[in-house]
């Protein structure tokens, strides 16, 4: 049972409890971080969508179907932040470009293997992109990525195969520059 004190206004929980957030923030926040950098694309940002998604899953702990869950719903947070996200930043660009005409693209003939392909997952669309990252980073199967986007296996393996079709197009492309 959790004991609640009062001192100064503010509730403090009983010390295990306490003890029992703390070690899921430590168990899985770094994951979420990774995760949110991945499906994000934006490194800076994913920490603030870790700890959001972690902040949102840990108050609802007392209602979730299954506790013991907690790491595939903390990851389907991430996934759901990140896509709205994604959309944000849509509506942003779309106005910027209403604003002013873009700007000249930067010249990708002289970065690394790695660069290339960092950039190309980032440009994919956010559901290819955070199949992909589920599915090859976060080892998952097509049955747990399916559960983490809420869409069926075959949709996955769709969405995996037409990313995969897409960077290595891209690739290719950057290859013949």
């Amino acid at each position: 049972m959790m004991r609640m004190e009062r001192s100064e206004g503010i509730a403090v929980t009983g010390s295990a409890s306490s003890r029992r957030l703390a070690e899921l923030y430590e168990r899985h926040v770094g994951r979420a971080v990774a995760l949110a950098a991945l499906v994000g694309g934006d490194a800076d940002a994913a920490e603030d969508i870790a700890h959001e998604a972690f902040i949102r899953t840990a108050g609802r702990l007392a209602g979730l179907r299954d506790p013991s869950a907690f790491d595939a719903y903390l990851r389907r947070t991430v996934v759901n932040l990140c896509r709205a996200r994604a959309r944000r930043a849509l509506i942003e660009r779309r106005y910027a470009r209403w604003l002013a005409p873009r700007d000249n693209e930067i010249d990708l003939s002289h970065t690394e293997d790695r660069d290339v392909l960092w950039r190309a997952l980032r440009e994919l669309p956010h559901r290819q992109r955070a199949a992909v990252v589920l599915r090859y980073y976060e080892d998952l199967s097509e049955e747990q990525v399916a559960d983490a986007m809420r869409c069926s296996p075959r949709a996955v393996n769709a969405l995996v195969s037409r990313a995969m079709a897409a960077l290595r197009e891209r690739i290719r492309e950057e290859e013949r520059t």
